[in-house]
């Protein structure tokens, strides 16, 4: 029989540099003790400047494997960001490139006198063949998922294809509304005098040497249903030999069909399901990815408690935990490897995309959860290469050769146009649109939508990504686009709940982000390194006001009533709107127990000219089933620290959009730079640097903003016109004819 052992607990881990690549021999006072799951970058990750540590470090640990003869050992890693290599008494076993899929290696052969000293390097270093390099969040450096020794007859279920648990499930729905179950099974060092039992939904098989795939006829099966009835069949493998159990393997499966409609949406069993719900990073504040099933669990009852019924998983790899949580709550699964943001060209690089797809795809093949492999996320910033294709047309074919079950899907940036070829690849596509933050207006969503559907009518198109930053300190009466308040983020995603409440042909929506998230190239409102667009903080303690809107449109079967801007604490006005969330249709106001209001509605519920008297006053919004307070004390001085400060104290003074000047003609020279051109291309001269520096400084301090040095190695695969038609309105139309004016002056290499 099987055994696994878990071995997170006493290890050595040495962050200094190495001058070789072999193992040390033993740890030093130079090496930390730590336990597992563990990252060095818990802390520089999330604290801003973009200069977390990223480089090679070693774990080390010591432990007893005594194996019978006819017995093999293997480790297995969870989760080792971005390669790793193990060595087992000072010889190489494996490496692997890739952070965040399983992968195990046999260390039978390296084993002396029942000891294994076990070294690992980890390394999240740069480099220019595994992905991710380049992306909006910290790549979190370490052995960050959990350890494990499996002990195992020598003829056991696969442990070396592929990080995968040796049994595919693929369950199918017959007309008659029936189901064939069918197992395919991989084995390893199998004989002829061995048998293979395989049980499910009542029902045994056995297998004979040379068999690798069985089928099971359930005539009226349990449906997995989604949020509403997630039911799933356990399955159990057995490896037999003249009656002794040599290895055994469980997993739960879903029977479920799907199917989308480019006009209805999704379906879930032949009944429509629109889908909508969040994105999700994985790491926590102070803690990085290393992360356990509490974190996992609590990430996973939020997300239920806001009312979601799907997840993507960006924008790599998740833990099985969390997989195995998505099965058992009804969640719909995006699954998608971090083929991310830079492109990269070489054979070696294209490779490990084809890899982790791989592991992806393999190891996760049983989850009824997964409806579609994304193959990839915002890959054409640094524009659309006819390499890049290639590597994505052959990641979409991978996808369909290793599952004919599911759906391929892309998440494109707003610069790839309606009819562009990275629209045609995947069997459905989804967009991720800023506007009304990054760019444009939130009105702006709705037409972009409906100009897609109607120019292509033939595709299934979803939101993927959208949202807007919400930093709790920060409020507004007024609230307005990058002012980072509590209210602007919340009147946002009013609207596009709104928007999509009209949109059937959506095939999905994803929030970005349910939770804030590290990322130590921001710099945003005044908090570094962290990504603040989450519904909930990054600690998971405060749930946002953005949180209860989703809640009023999402949440059916549990009433409540939610009081906006309670961090909105200080007030000058005699008189204040107060806002409310609900799902119920009616709710009554009370101040200091004096009614202010009662009102009839739909999830919305706004009280103005609510009085409020100097000093501290308590507000009630109530209903016959629920109840929320708050506090708002009156002032005559207002609170400061509500607003966003100019970091560069003076900056935009001179107000540098009045003093441009320019005939608006936009000409083309040969040879010369133009608007047409991408920044990163400008500023490989000297006096292209010069100048898309200088206009950076000065657009951003006029605007109140900054861009760090990991969102500028984003933007230089944009050209400067696309630049400026993301930016919209917010630039003058005068700007960009300077712009080209300054650039004609400047020759190409």
């Amino acid at each position: 029989m099987r055994e696994k052992i878990k071995i997170d607990k006493g290890w050595k881990f040495l962050k200094e540099p190495r001058k070789t690549d072999t193992p040390p021999a033993v740890p030093t006072l130079k090496w930390k003790s730590v336990d597992l799951p563990h990252t060095w970058n818990a802390y520089d990750g999330q604290d801003g400047g973009y200069d977390y540590y990223r480089g090679k470090c070693w774990y080390m640990t010591g432990m007893s494997v005594q194996l019978q003869k006819d017995e093999e050992a293997y480790l297995e890693f969870l989760g080792a960001e971005a390669v790793a290599e193990v060595y087992v008494n000072d010889r190489k076993v494996c490496t692997h490139k890739g952070g965040f899929s399983t992968f195990r290696c046999n260390i039978t052969p390296y084993i002396k006198h029942n000891r294994a000293k076990i070294a690992v390097s980890v390394d999240n270093s740069e480099s220019d063949e595994v992905y991710p390099q380049t992306a909006d969040f910290t790549f979190y450096g370490g052995l960050y998922r959990d350890v494990n020794l499996i002990i195992t007859n020598k003829t056991h279920f696969d442990l070396d294809y592929y990080g995968a648990p040796g049994i595919a499930v693929t369950p199918v729905v017959n007309s008659d509304s029936s189901a064939d179950v069918k197992v395919s099974l991989y084995t390893s060092n199998i004989t002829d005098d061995c048998e293979i039992t395989v049980e499910t939904a009542g029902q045994k098989n056995i297998l004979k040497p040379g068999e690798s795939a069985t089928e099971f006829h359930i005539e009226n099966p349990h449906l997995w249903n989604g949020r509403e009835d997630p039911y799933l069949y356990e399955l159990s493998a057995k490896i037999v030999r003249q009656g002794k159990v040599l290895d055994n393997v469980e997993v739960k499966y879903g029977i479920r069909t799907f199917s989308v409609d480019p006009e209805k949406g999704f379906f879930l069993n032949g009944k429509s399901y629109p889908l909508h719900g969040v994105s999700r990073h994985q790491d926590r504040e102070n803690m990085g990815w290393a992360i356990t099933e509490k974190e996992h669990r609590e990430d996973m009852e939020l997300i239920a408690e806001v009312g979601a019924n799907t997840i993507r998983l960006a924008h790599y790899q998740h833990s099985q935990t969390f997989y195995d949580l998505c099965d058992e709550y009804g969640m719909i699964v995006w699954a998608e490897i971090p083929f991310i943001s830079a492109f990269m060209k070489g054979d070696n690089a294209k490779e490990n995309t084809l890899s982790q797809m791989k592991e992806l795809v393999l190891q996760n093949y049983n989850h009824p959860s997964i409806i579609c492999w994304g193959i990839a996320n915002e890959i054409t910033i640094g524009g659309e290469d006819p390499k890049l294709i290639e590597n994505l047309q052959e990641l979409n074919s991978l996808c369909h050769d290793l599952d004919k079950t599911r759906l391929t899907t892309i998440a494109n940036l707003s610069i790839v146009e309606n009819d562009s070829p990275f629209n045609k690849i995947t069997d459905i596509v989804s967009y991720n649109h800023y506007f009304g933050w990054y760019v444009g207006s939130v009105d702006d969503n709705a037409p972009w939508l409906d100009a897609f559907h109607k120019e292509n009518p033939e595709i299934c198109l979803g939101l993927s990504e959208y949202g807007c930053e919400g930093i709790l300190k920060y409020h507004n009466d007024a609230p307005a686009v990058q002012d980072y308040s509590e209210e602007y983020q919340a009147y946002y995603h009013e609207k596009m709940l709104e928007t999509f409440e009209t949109r059937p042909y959506l095939w999905s929506t994803h929030v970005w982000n349910m939770f804030d998230f590290g990322s130590d190239m921001r710099d945003e409102g005044g908090v570094k390194g962290r990504n603040n667009k989450g519904l909930v903080t990054y600690d998971r303690k405060t749930k946002k006001d953005s949180f209860y809107i989703y809640q009023a449109y999402w949440v059916k079967d549990k009433k409540f009533v939610h009081i906006c801007s309670k961090r909105y604490y200080d007030r000058t006005a005699d008189k204040i709107t107060v806002k409310v969330y609900s799902n119920c249709n009616e709710v009554t106001l009370e101040v200091d127990g004096v009614k202010a209001g009662k009102l009839k509605g739909d999830k919305i519920f706004i009280f103005e000219n609510v009085p409020l008297k100097q000093g501290v006053n308590t507000v009630k919004a109530y209903t016959d089933e629920c109840q929320d307070f708050a506090e708002f004390n009156r002032t005559d001085k207002p609170n400061e620290e509500y607003v966003l400060k100019d970091v560069k104290s003076g900056s935009n003074a001179d107000n540098w959009f009045s003093d441009i000047s320019s005939d608006g003609k936009l000409e083309f020279k040969e040879g010369y730079f133009s608007v047409n051109d991408k920044i990163g291309d400008i500023m490989k001269t000297p006096e292209g640097e010069e100048f898309i520096n200088s206009m950076i400084d000065k657009i951003t301090s006029e605007m109140n903003m900054s861009i760090s040095k990991g969102m500028m190695n984003m933007a230089k695969g944009f050209t400067v016109n696309k630049i400026f038609e993301m930016a919209g309105s917010r630039v003058p139309d005068s700007v960009k004819p300077w712009v080209n004016e300054e650039l004609q002056k400047i020759k190409k290499p």
